[in-house]
């Protein structure tokens, strides 16, 4: 009996220390899983900083791309911009070749006209010297047909002289014109006669007559400038008359290019002689020299043969000297002189 309960004893010893071991083992194993949330914890919420980091910079990444995106696409548009303005310069170019070609081609059409003019003169001073062979035997006669020739041949230098005089004083104004248009800041293109074209698209819509107030900006800055030049005193008194003319492309018919080619050319001159930057005198001048006309499609620009219908459609300036005067008084000399001759 002492026996058992001295095993019983150490019995219920045995198992009041195990018991307080699995207790301490518990709490180990709690431990070790709060510490694992807490690591796991850790972890994720420095993931998710790390993410969103991520995310900040991937959206940073896409405004700047988005960026040079929007440049990418302002640069292709300057690039059609000046593309085009070279396509414009090349146009310009090709009209300005043109032009020259065909102020050649007037030039060698004037030389062999002067030429036959030569051969005309010759002729008359041939004809001339069999006369005064015929008339040798009546002296008197003779002497006053000499002397009515000489005096026709002084007329007839005057006059030339004068037609010089006003080929040089053509010259001079055409000079003036351009450098009063680059002083001035404006792009005008005066050829070797005076005549300056402007690009009708500046002033009109397709197929109106109405002037845009682009247009109406371009007169605006032209017309005082080239007015301040031909009214000039030294040159107003050989001024015949100022021409606008109107031009269309060959689309439509002639008639119908006749009265809006007319149209556009009288717009245009209203609107100079309405302008109010132009004195009271100067208007005056203008209601006396200032001519509209429409030339529909009859003198189209071709560039190798084709028809380059931009620069067909256009409006322009013309100056004319009071030298058709002076040929018919020339020619009216010549026939006296023939007549005199007879």
């Amino acid at each position: 009996m002492a026996r058992q309960r001295i095993h019983n004893r150490r019995a219920a010893r045995g198992s009041v220390g195990g018991g307080a071991s699995w207790i301490s083992y518990s709490d180990m194993m709690a431990a070790l899983v709060l510490i694992f949330v807490l690591i796991l914890t850790y972890s994720l919420s420095h993931y998710f900083s790390m993410l969103e980091e991520k995310n900040h910079l991937l959206s940073m990444s896409l405004e700047e791309l988005e960026a040079k995106d929007l440049q990418l696409r302002q640069s292709m548009h300057e690039l059609g911009h000046a593309t085009q303005e070279l396509d414009l310069k090349t146009r310009d170019l090709n009209l300005k070749t043109k032009e020259l070609d065909q102020a050649k081609t007037d030039l060698e059409e004037k030389e062999l006209l002067l030429l036959e003019q030569q051969d005309q003169l010759i002729v008359m001073r041939d004809v001339l010297n069999a006369k005064e062979s015929e008339l040798a035997s009546s002296r008197s006669e003779l002497e006053a047909a000499q002397l009515r020739l000489a005096e026709q041949q002084q007329a007839m230098q005057l006059q030339a002289a004068r037609i010089d005089s006003l080929a040089g004083l053509r010259r001079t104004m055409i000079s003036d014109l351009s450098a009063t248009f680059a002083q001035a800041g404006i792009d005008a293109n005066v050829d070797d006669k005076g005549n300056i074209v402007l690009n009708s698209s500046v002033f009109f819509e397709v197929n109106q007559s109405t002037i845009r107030a682009e247009g109406q900006a371009l007169l605006n800055r032209f017309i005082p400038v080239y007015l301040s030049v031909l009214l000039r005193d030294e040159y107003a008194d050989y001024l015949g008359e100022i021409i606008i003319e109107g031009h269309t492309d060959s689309t439509g018919t002639y008639e119908k290019n006749l009265k809006l080619s007319q149209e556009r050319a009288l717009q245009v001159a209203l609107y100079c002689l309405n302008m109010d930057s132009l004195s009271v005198q100067q208007k005056d001048m203008l209601k006396q020299i200032l001519t509209a006309k429409g030339r529909s499609n009859s003198d189209p620009i071709l560039v190798n043969g084709v028809e380059d219908k931009d620069a067909s459609r256009r409006v322009e300036f013309k100056f004319s000297l009071k030298d058709d005067q002076l040929i018919d008084e020339m020619n009216q000399i010549l026939k006296q002189q023939n007549l005199g001759n007879e």
